[in-house]
This record gives C-alpha cells, structure tokens and sequence, in this order.
C-alpha cells in the first residue's frame, strides 16, 4: 500500500469543495477618513465589518422584523427616555411593539356641539314661553277691561199694522178664535265700548198671548261700531193663529174693537272682539216686556221703563 502525501495546493484545491462545512469568511476593514482631522490629514478609522454567516444577514437583505424594531425604537427612542437621560423599559405588545400612553383629550367636540345646540334650544324654548305667558297676561288684563262693556238695549215701542180676531178652524176641523196680527217692533242698541265693536244678534222675538205664541220675529244679525247707537227692527207676522182655550177670555164688540194683553220676550246677544277671535266678550240680555194692544189703534205703542225687565 502506498501512501500518497497531498500537496498543501491540493489541500488549498479541496477544502471548498468539501460540504461538510463551510469555512469562515474573512473579516474585511473599511478605511475611512477621520472627521476630527483639522490639519488636512487623512487618518484612518478602522470599521470591522462584522461576518455574516447567512446571505439573509447580510446588509443586501435586511431582516424586515428587526429593521421594523429598530426603527421603531428610534422613531420612539425620544419617548421612552426619561428625564434623566435614561432609557425607560416599556412593556411590549404580542408584535414586539413598545406600548406608550397615549394622552387622551378631556372631551369630545361633538359632546360641545350637542351641549352648545341644547342650551340654544333651551334659551329658544325659554324665550317662547315667557312670550306665551306675557302676551296671555296682556290678554287677561285687556279682557278684564272690556268686560264691563255691555250693550244698552232699549225697547222703544211696536208698531201694529193690523190686528183681526175672527172664528175659524184649525188643521183638524176644531172650530175656535182666529188672530192675525202685522207689526214691528224698534229697538234702541247702544256700544258704550271705546276700543271695539260687537256683533248683535237676538233669540226669537216672541209675542205671547196667555202663553200662546201668536206672533214671532228675528233680529238680523249685524256689526255695531265702537261708541256708536243704532235702531233696529225686528218685523212681527203671524195670520189666522189658532187660540183654543185662551180665546174665551178675549172679548170682541159688535163693532169688532177689543183689546188683548200681550207679552214680548226675547235675547239679545251681543259679542265684542276685542283683539281678533283672541279675546271677546259676550253678553246676553233677557227682555220681558208687557203691553195692552187695541184693535182700533192706529199709533205705534211705546214702552215706559217700567214695563219692560232687562236681565
């Protein structure tokens, strides 16, 4: 057997064939010049270029997790020093990230908006109601003046066209007295309000025989302006009115005179506006009046004071 001794060239040849393992890099220096030289001269700093074992590691394929830390602490590196000077440890999230305190504002701008909205709402709604109670005061007052206001109604006197009782029969055959009247009846309406007219109107005027209606009218319904006087006429018609049981009572002539008591009853109503459909006033007043016609009077009759009621 011969033994063959190997060159230190073939040693040098096989050694990076050899895939057991790999041998080490050699450490490369990097001469730059210095930045503290002053007289020109160029001296040199010796940077070692550390060996990566790994293509990964070397600076053409930086490691994105720690370049992406690295970063990140020196992007934070201001926040996390304490006033000392310092380095202060911080807790690290699951991704390796530094927690820090994040300083939260006292308050929201939408939070100052709604309030700000609500205490305009609030000033609005204050500022309507103390208009609604001034103006309802206002009101009550000019209500409370108006109040004593009331129209002065005056029975002036009934005028009868013509007045006639004869016999006859009603609708069912019953035989019994007939009474036909035509008149007209004037009333004196007086507004002693100053600041406002009122609207009149009146119940059915009623001329009543021994509680038999016989004649009946309507006061048309009208304006009356602010301190003023007007008459008005109400027109009085009723013909062949049946009088049963009060006829016996009434006694006729030969010449066809007689005489026959009568009562008027009616309403007046009166209605102020005093500011717009707001505030009115009413009033009613109830007026009974008695009378004695007669058949062969010509001449309206007129009403004293004393026979007439205002209610």
């Amino acid at each position: 057997m011969m033994l063959h001794t190997k060159s230190e060239s073939d040693i040098t040849s096989l050694a990076p064939s050899s895939p057991s393992r790999s041998p080490k890099r050699p450490v490369y220096f990097v001469q730059s010049p210095s930045r503290d030289s002053q007289d020109g001269d160029k001296s040199s700093s010796i940077q070692a270029t550390p060996n990566f074992r790994s293509p990964m590691e070397s600076p053409s394929h930086p490691s994105v997790g720690r370049h992406s830390r690295n970063s990140s602490s020196s992007r934070f590196s201001g926040i996390f020093r304490s006033h000392s000077g310092r380095k202060v440890g911080r807790k690290r999230n699951d991704k390796g990230w530094p927690e820090c305190n994040v300083i939260v504002e006292e308050g929201k701008y939408d939070e100052y908006d709604d309030e700000k909205r609500f205490t305009r709402r609030l000033q609005a709604l204050m500022a309507l109601l103390t208009f609604i109670v001034l103006f309802t005061v206002l009101c009550l007052i000019i209500w409370g003046a108006a109040r004593p206001f009331k129209a002065d109604i005056a029975v002036k006197s009934l005028a009868v066209n013509s007045l006639y009782v004869g016999e006859g029969s009603d609708s069912s055959g019953v035989i019994t007295k007939m009474l036909t009247i035509n008149g007209s009846l004037r009333l004196g309406i007086h507004n002693p309000a100053t600041f406002f007219g009122i609207h009149v109107s009146s119940s059915p005027v009623n001329l009543v025989y021994s509680e038999v209606v016989i004649a009946t009218g309507q006061l048309k319904k009208y304006y009356q302006q602010r301190k003023s006087r007007r008459t008005a006429t109400v027109s009085l018609e009723a013909t062949k009115v049946p009088l049963y049981g009060a006829g016996s009572s009434l006694v006729v002539s030969d010449a066809g005179v007689f005489e026959i008591p009568l009562r008027l009853e009616f309403e007046i109503r009166s209605k102020g506006e005093v500011v717009g459909k707001l505030v009115t006033t009413k009033h009613r007043r109830q007026i009974s009046c008695t009378l004695i016609l007669k058949s062969n009077t010509i001449k309206p009759t007129k009403f004293k004071k004393s026979s007439c009621t205002y209610k």
